[in-house]
């Protein structure tokens, strides 16, 4: 639990020390752009719970392979996602990236200091 803390503590700091990066400030509303546009598009089209098209929104996004157990059934949905997710995770990637990015330099900032 306490490893766990001091990641999400870092993290959290990589993610203030992100901000100050304009392109990370707009690949991150670019994100919540396309997140927010699919979960109305899910919720509307396919009929979804709100949670449920949050939910599928981000993890499918995520390069990683989970199955979230929804996939859209409608043909305007499927043509949807793949757009969807032509964009979404190229922009997903990238955030990932800068992320990662800021922690490692996190840390060596914190290296350099001691």
């Amino acid at each position: 639990m306490i490893s766990f803390i001091l990641t999400a503590k870092r993290l959290l700091k990589a993610l203030w020390k992100s901000f100050r990066h304009k392109v990370f400030k707009s690949l991150f509303f670019t994100l919540v752009f396309i997140i927010l546009s699919g979960t109305l598009f899910y919720t509307r089209i396919e009929g979804w719970a709100l949670l449920d098209s949050i939910y599928f929104s981000v993890v499918s996004l995520i390069p990683s392979g989970f199955d979230t157990g929804l996939s859209p059934a409608t043909n305007l949905g499927k043509l949807f996602t793949m757009m969807y997710l032509i964009v979404g995770v190229g922009v997903m990637i990238g955030l990932i990236v800068m992320i990662g990015k800021a922690v490692i330099d996190f840390d060596k900032t914190d290296d350099e200091k001691n």
